[in-house]
C-alpha cells in the first residue's frame, strides 16, 4: 500500500491502515484540515466547494466520505459527479466557490485515487498554502460544526455544456473550417469521464464522425490510463482501419492529451504544446511557458514568432505562475498538458483538441504531415537510486560545479542547457532517487548525455 502527501493534496492507493493506503481516516483528515484552512481563507462563515470525480471504481466511496467531511465541516458542497479536472477548475469560478476538490488519481492505475486541491479561482494551491494545510494535518487543527451549522450538498448540473460552449466560442477555435474538413477522429477515453465529454465536444466543433474506443465512464480502465505510446496500441491500429484523421487520447481526468496521427504513429506528447502554441502564436504573439523538463521544441517554436519562452520548475502551479508573471499567451507542460489563460488556468485537454483541430483543419494537410513541421528532439528519461547516507542537495550542487563551463539554472534542481542538448536533475521527494531526464536531436545522443552524467554521479558519490 502506498501513501503520498504533498502540498497539492493527497494520493495513495485504497485500502490498507491509516497512514498507508488512502484510508477513510486519512481522506477524512486531509478533507478537514483543507476545510479549516478554506475557512480562514474566506473569512466566511459556510464557505462552499465545487466537487467532481473521475470514473475509476473507488470514486463513489471517497465522494461520500469527502462530502460528509465537507458538510461535518459546516462548508457548503456544490456536486458535480463524473467531470473533468478542468471541468471542476472552471466550475469554481461559476459557481463563485472558495475551493474545490477533484477526486483523482491522474494516470495512475484503477487502485490509486487521490484530492486534488483548489483555490477560490480554480487553480491548484501554493507552495504556501500547502504547506498550510499539511501542518493543519499535522496538528490536528481542525474542528466540526454543530448541528445548526452543518453545511448542505447540492448537484452543480450543466458544466459540461458550459465548458464545451466557453471552449468552441473561443477566438481561436474555427468551427467552420474543421467542419469544411470532414474529420474522423478516434477517441480513446481510458472508460473515464472523458468518454462522457469529448464526443458532446467534438459534434459541437463539427467533427463528421468521431470513432470511440472506451468510452464508457465504468472505470475499468483497458490498458495502463498514461497516455504514453507503448500503452495505445489500440488506437493506433485502429486509425488507419477506420482511416480516421487523428486520434486523441486523454488520461482519466482529462487534463493531458496525446496525439495519434493517420498512419498509427504518435505525434509525441511532448509535442501536443509545441503545435498548439505553434497555433495560438500564428495568431496571438506573445510569450510560452513550461517546465524544464519540457522539450526545447518550444522554446525554437516561440523564438521563431519572435517571442520569449520562459522555463519553471515542473509542477502544474509553477507554470502558471510564471505564465502569469511574464504574460504567457500559452503554456503547459510536456506530458500533454495545455494551459490556456484564454480559457482558464489549468492544463485542459478539450481546450488542446480544439486548437489542434483547428490548427490541423488550416494547415491543409494529414497529422504526419503537421508533425514534421516541428524538430525533432528526443528525451531519455532515468532515475538513479541514491545509497542510504547521500546527500541529495550536496550531490544537485557538486553536479552544477562539474558542469559550470555550461549554462546552469537551479530554478528545480539543476537544468545544463548545452548547444547540443540539455540534462535535468531532480531530487525526488518520496523516494531515494534522483530523476535525470536528456535531450538531444537523437536518441543516440540523448543516451549519451544522461550516461555521462549518470558517470559523473557515481562518481561524484564515491
Amino acid at each position: 500500500m502506498s501513501l503520498v502527501i504533498s502540498i497539492s493534496g493527497i494520493r495513495g492507493t485504497i485500502g490498507g491502515t491509516p497512514g498507508n493506503g488512502l484510508t477513510p481516516i486519512d481522506t477524512v483528515q486531509f478533507v478537514s484540515a483543507y476545510a479549516a484552512w478554506l475557512r480562514e481563507r474566506s473569512g466566511k462563515e459556510k464557505p462552499s466547494v465545487a466537487l467532481g470525480r473521475d470514473a475509476r471504481i473507488s470514486g463513489p466511496l471517497v465522494e461520500k466520505l469527502v462530502t460528509a467531511t465537507l458538510s461535518a465541516m459546516g462548508l457548503d458542497v456544490y456536486q458535480l459527479g463524473l467531470a473533468t479536472t478542468p471541468t471542476v477548475e472552471m466550475a469554481v469560478t461559476k459557481a463563485e466557490a472558495d475551493g474545490g476538490i477533484i477526486l483523482t488519481a491522474s494516470h495512475n492505475p484503477a487502485q490509486w485515487n487521490a484530492l486534488k486541491l483548489l483555490n477560490e479561482r480554480g487553480e491548484f494551491l501554493s507552495a504556501i498554502d500547502g504547506e498550510a494545510i499539511l501542518e493543519r494535518v499535522r496538528t490536528n487543527d481542525y474542528s466540526y460544526a454543530d448541528i445548526k451549522n452543518l453545511g448542505t450538498i447540492k448537484p452543480l448540473e450543466g458544466m459540461d455544456v458550459q465548458h464545451i460552449n466557453q471552449v468552441v466560442n473561443l477566438d481561436l477555435v474555427d468551427v467552420k473550417k474543421i467542419k469544411e474538413k470532414r474529420f474522423r477522429v478516434a477517441i480513446d477515453c481510458v472508460n473515464s469521464v472523458g468518454g462522457i465529454i469529448l464526443p458532446d465536444l467534438l459534434k459541437a466543433l463539427g467533427v463528421h464522425e468521431v470513432v470511440e474506443l472506451y468510452c464508457e465512464p465504468t472505470g475499468d480502465f483497458p490498458h495502463n490510463p498514461e497516455p504514453l505510446p507503448e500503452h495505445l496500441g489500440a488506437i493506433s491500429e485502429t486509425m488507419s482501419r477506420v482511416k480516421a484523421d487523428v486520434g486523441f487520447v486523454v488520461d482519466p481526468d482529462v487534463d493531458r492529451l496525446a496525439i495519434v496521427c493517420e498512419d498509427g504513429s504518435m505525434f509525441g506528447e511532448e509535442y501536443t504544446l509545441v503545435a498548439v502554441s505553434d497555433y495560438v502564436l500564428s495568431r496571438t504573439p506573445g510569450n510560452t511557458a513550461s517546465n524544464l523538463s519540457s522539450t526545447r521544441a518550444l522554446r525554437d517554436v516561440t523564438e521563431g514568432f519572435g517571442q520569449s519562452y520562459f522555463p519553471a520548475a515542473v509542477g502544474e502551479v509553477n507554470v502558471v505562475e510564471t505564465m502569469k508573471q511574464h504574460h504567457c499567451v500559452i503554456g503547459g507542460e510536456g506530458n500533454g498538458g495545455i494551459i490556456y489563460p484564454g480559457l482558464h488556468y489549468g492544463r485542459d485537454a478539450l481546450v488542446g483538441i480544439a486548437l489542434f483541430l483547428t490548427h490541423l483543419a488550416r494547415s491543409e494537410g494529414t497529422c504526419s504531415q503537421l508533425r514534421k513541421r516541428y524538430p525533432d528532439y528526443f528525451i531519455s528519461k532515468n532515475k538513479v537510486e541514491l545509497p542510504p547516507d547521500a546527500d541529495a542537495g550536496q550531490l544537485l550542487s557538486a553536479f552544477e560545479r562539474e558542469y559550470a563551463q555550461y549554462e546552469v539554472s537551479t530554478v528545480d534542481g539543476v537544468k545544463v542547457e548545452m548547444e547540443e542538448g540539455w540534462i535535468h536533475l531532480r531530487r525526488s521527494n518520496t523516494e531515494p532517487i534522483i530523476r535525470l531526464y536528456a535531450e538531444a536531436r537523437s536518441s543516440e545522443k540523448a543516451e549519451h548525455l544522461a550516461t555521462e552524467a549518470k558517470e559523473t554521479i557515481g562518481k561524484l558519490l564515491k
